[in-house]
């Protein structure tokens, strides 16, 4: 039951993002700077929503002679259009954030991050394109790249998808404007 909350939970959070998006308002910034991470995988996003659209074309086509199997494929691909959307829209308007004490870290509606800037032992725009699962780093990726690493001088609690916790001590992110957010948390940090 809990995992089915937790499905659920996403699918509104999702869904909210949208909303957002379409209004042109962002999530969680009031008070601090915001730096996004969405350009480094909105040609892919927008790929896929392209081949969902074709895949619920064809299967129209293909199970028109079947008017209830049509009617819940035609629903099942609507909404997984609308989700992929969705998707690229919540890295849209959930932004890594520059707050007053803390640099909040985000993808998506599944990563959401708080570093305190004390933690924050040495900060580097550093390129990645290949990253190795490891204990105590956490790799907050965007189109298979990180640019900007966090090494902290203890650890923060990282909360998974569903619910699991992890100690991180070394944090790697995508940001669009890798040396701008470098340029402020060293600024912060001071």
């Amino acid at each position: 039951m809990r995992i089915a909350w937790l499905l659920v939970r996403h699918e509104v959070r999702v869904l909210v993002s949208l909303v957002l998006w379409v209004s042109r308002r962002t999530h969680g910034t009031k008070g601090g700077r915001a730096f996004g991470y969405a350009r480094g995988q909105g040609a892919v996003m927008a790929g896929f929503a392209f081949v969902c659209v074709v895949e619920t074309v064809a299967l129209s086509v293909l199970l028109r002679d079947f008017p209830t199997v049509h009617a819940v494929f035609l629903f099942l691909d609507v909404y997984g259009v609308v989700i992929v959307v969705g998707l690229h829209a919540s890295s849209v308007v959930r932004p890594h954030v520059l707050e007053d004490g803390s640099l909040r870290i985000r993808r998506y509606v599944h990563v959401d991050l708080r570093v305190p800037l004390e933690r924050i032992a040495s900060v580097r725009r550093e390129l990645r394109m290949t990253h190795e699962r490891t204990d105590g780093e956490l790799d907050v990726e965007v189109g298979s790249q990180t640019t900007v690493t966090l090494e902290l001088t203890e650890p923060v609690t990282h909360v998974t998808f569903f619910g699991r916790r992890r100690e991180v001590r070394l944090v790697r992110f995508h940001a669009d404007d890798a040396d701008g957010l470098v340029r402020a948390l060293g600024r912060a940090r001071v």
